[in-house]
């Protein structure tokens, strides 16, 4: 292995100082083999980024690994023992243990992958060089791809050839950006190699299934600053082939609107507008109906207190994206009076109009309850059956 003696990570990180994956790692080091943190989590701690997924790369095979979990009485799930993971939970907390693998073939979209008991194999099958990072129980980083000075750079590289790694799976293409807007150094630009492969596989996007492709970009656009992120997918030609007629210009100005407290990717999204984006990202039916009720609202003139009680979730995301629009700032305090406007009630009931019924009552409240909208919730019960 690349062991590199004078690089180690603090013991007190969090995922070296958890108990249960400090088990993990002595149960299969008791059988003898290697057991290694390996991706996100140890990348975040170069990067002094909150942990994420806590993954436990080894030389162990499946089968193996479950009759050491049996023999220590740690729970072990099967949950991908095909692909070479097996979950062991202890304390109620997962841990996803897989053989280190290398590729056999690959399709774009999937790959048939061999076990091996090689951690370098293991790395060269990842995507990025940040990514192909690990860390031994104590710490002791290893580097089979020379990552590490990428990731203290804040530098997102493919491993090797950058052409190999996209036409192994396009959904790295995406990936690409979304690393680039979570932890690139936006001084340094865009990895130029990385850029020219894109260009030249940019059709291999189209093979990819469209929960894939939402997902990723849900997760790009949950980045603190996605901009310049989707501003170079825009000049590749990335944006418009998998969203046809969207466009970023409106993306920058909707971020700096909403200030300290970003709002939700569905929002983000919002802005970019193109043509049949529910379906071609395979949102949800929640995350359908907030993206168009968003684009619906933000086309209205309706007060901030009226979006609050008819925009739920939309709400804060169209009046963002309405003064993105008009180029009107919002006024201070904007979301509190959304907030309000949530919590107000309909001052009107059936009981106030006692002497109608039926079609021609609703019709009347349905009446009422658009001129309360129109006044921005501030009219009254009594101003409203007076007008």
């Amino acid at each position: 292995m690349d062991r590199q003696p004078s690089l180690r990570l603090d013991p007190n990180t969090g995922f070296l100082a958890d108990p249960n994956g400090q088990r993990v790692c002595a149960l299969l080091e008791s059988g003898g083999h290697q057991a290694l943190f390996v991706g996100g989590c140890v990348r975040n701690a170069v990067l002094g980024a909150p942990a994420s997924d806590v993954d436990i790369a080894t030389d162990a095979h499946p089968d193996e690994v479950m009759t050491l979990a049996k023999a220590h009485g740690v729970r072990a799930v099967p949950t991908g023992i095909e692909h070479g993971t097996v979950t062991l939970v202890l304390n109620n907390v997962p841990f996803e243990v897989t053989t280190f693998r290398r590729d056999v073939a690959t399709d774009g979209r999937r790959a048939v992958v061999a076990f091996s008991d090689r951690m370098e194999d293991d790395a060269r099958r990842r995507d990025f060089t940040m990514n192909a990072l690990y860390a031994d129980r104590h710490g002791q980083l290893y580097d089979p791809v020379g990552g590490l000075p990428d990731a203290q750079a804040r530098r997102v590289r493919f491993i090797d050839d950058p052409v190999q790694r996209i036409q192994e799976d396009y959904l790295r293409i995406l990936r690409f950006f979304r690393f680039g807007a979570w932890y690139a150094d936006a001084t340094l630009g865009w990895d130029a190699d990385a850029l020219s492969a894109i260009a030249q596989t940019l059709d291999g996007l189209r093979s990819l299934s469209a929960e894939r492709v939402g997902a990723e970009m849900i997760k790009l656009l949950a980045a603190p600053d996605p901009v310049p992120a989707v501003a170079v997918m825009a000049r590749t030609g990335v944006l418009r082939t998998l969203l046809p007629g969207a466009d970023p210009t409106l993306l920058g100005p909707v971020v700096h609107l909403e200030g300290a407290a970003p709002l939700d990717p569905v929002t983000r999204l919002a802005t970019l507008g193109g043509q049949g984006v529910a379906e071609r990202l395979r949102l949800s039916r929640r995350q359908q109906k907030q993206l168009d009720m968003t684009r619906t609202l933000a086309g209205t003139t309706r007060g901030l207190r009226a979006l609050g009680q008819v925009g739920g979730d939309a709400a804060a995301g169209a009046a963002v994206l309405r003064a993105a629009m008009t180029n009107t700032p919002l006024p201070g305090g904007w979301r509190d009076d959304i907030a309000v406007g949530a919590r107000a009630t309909f001052p009107v009931t059936a009981a106030d109009l006692p002497t109608l019924d039926g079609p021609a009552l609703g019709q009347r409240l349905k009446a009422l309850k658009q001129d309360w909208l129109a006044s921005d919730l501030s009219l009254t019960k009594t101003q409203l059956l007076d007008g």
